[in-house]
């Protein structure tokens, strides 16, 4: 860990859970729930550990403890105006950071009678995601296809624990295409706070009366190019934790024209080892309209040849399904590509979506055709299309 001390210069953002500091060290965040607010002129303890080893936090820095310019003193403790939650329940626990949240499940929470006689999801869809930028996309679309959805988005701790600091889910919220947001696990933030996962699915659809539930990571992701040493893995324990719950699992596949890396191409190995080697149930499999035939070949190459041991199934839309006004003006790209760079990511993104959408309406099977290998079958989505 590297710490330094600096003053801040001027708050130059700000908004519920994160505030945007100009340092004399340079850009920097400020989490009040962890530290109490900050102001021009307070010295700060900045951890920099990522900006010094070139990582991918955007060249900035997070504050870490501050001391008031004109500090309120109770003997010689601060006194921090910012954190009046009741709760007992600990996240980042047994950290210099660690703070309390009022748990959806605790004694002292309104919720706890309900969590204490819910323990399943009654069949609600549940997609689960393996990259942040999937989500507003998978909302986005599952909007379009059944605008009166009410929608939540569970976080898990396997990225970013902090959820304000996504700039792409408070946009999300601001223009309603995520009515209810859970942090879980050491994860913070959400409107609803969750123990673990299980408990934050539960609470989206108990306490947050959802109708769908998008799943994944915060922003950000580790990777090291092994079989299991990324942040994808999350989502087949999302997937394993929907099933347990009786919730139905609805898999978005991670697929890209555009990437790079070979084996990010097509379907990326993380969706093909998550289907294959890590969901331990059956998960609903969204496979996007694929306009350029050969990547269209390409991807029904890779379901063929993909081991399936659980039997999962597939919905293929029969047409493209990503529409940039469902977005409401929001900006969404990946690895800095958009729409235009990469079609694959974001048409599968919104194949998830309208799928999970379709469940949740409970459409009766129209337009069910011919079978798509390994395991699928051909759904199409456009009878269920509601006017927005």
């Amino acid at each position: 860990m590297r710490l330094t001390w600096g003053s801040v210069t001027d708050v130059i953002g700000q908004r519920t859970g994160l505030q945007t500091l100009d340092t004399d060290c340079g850009r920097a965040y400020c989490y009040p729930e962890l530290t109490g607010a900050c102001a021009a002129g307070d010295r700060v303890l900045l951890n920099t550990t990522a900006v010094d080893l070139g990582l991918g936090t955007g060249g900035v820095h997070f504050v870490v403890a501050r001391v008031p310019v004109t500090p309120e003193l109770t003997g010689d403790t601060y006194v921090d105006a910012n954190n009046p939650d009741d709760g007992h329940i600990m996240k980042l626990r047994y950290s210099p950071l660690q703070r309390n949240v009022l748990a959806v499940e605790s004694q002292e929470s309104p919720w706890h009678a309900v969590m204490e006689t819910h323990d399943g999801l009654d069949g609600v869809p549940v997609v689960c995601c393996g990259l942040h930028s999937q989500v507003a996309l998978v909302a986005a679309a599952a909007k379009k296809a059944q605008p009166t959805l009410r929608i939540g988005y569970v976080m898990d701790d396997a990225a970013a624990l902090a959820l304000p600091l996504s700039d792409l889910m408070a946009d999300a919220v601001d223009v309603g295409l995520i009515d209810v947001t859970v942090s879980t696990g050491q994860a913070f933030g959400g409107q609803l706070e969750a123990i673990n996962l299980h408990s934050g699915l539960l609470a989206a659809v108990h306490v947050g009366g959802c109708d769908l539930v998008i799943t994944g990571i915060g922003p950000g992701l580790a990777g090291t190019g092994t079989p299991f040493g990324h942040g994808g893995v999350a989502q087949g324990e999302a997937i394993n934790a929907t099933a347990v719950l009786g919730g139905v699992p609805v898999m978005c596949l991670r697929a890209s024209q555009a990437d790079a890396r070979e084996r990010h191409q097509g379907i990326s190995h993380h969706s093909l080892e998550v289907l294959s080697r890590i969901a331990l149930a059956p998960a609903m499999v969204a496979i996007p309209f694929v306009t350029d035939a050969d990547w269209r070949a390409r991807v029904a190459e890779q379901l063929d040849a993909m081991e399936n041991p659980v039997g999962h199934e597939a919905m293929e839309l029969e047409a493209a399904f990503y529409d940039k006004e469902a977005l409401r003006g929001l900006t969404v790209t990946t690895m800095r590509r958009g729409y235009e760079d990469d079609p694959l990511f974001f048409e599968a993104a919104f194949a998830a979506g309208a799928v999970g959408a379709a469940i949740a309406v409970r459409t009766d099977g129209d337009g069910v055709g011919d079978a798509l290998p390994p395991c699928a079958t051909r759904f199409d989505i456009s009878d269920m299309i509601k006017e927005q």
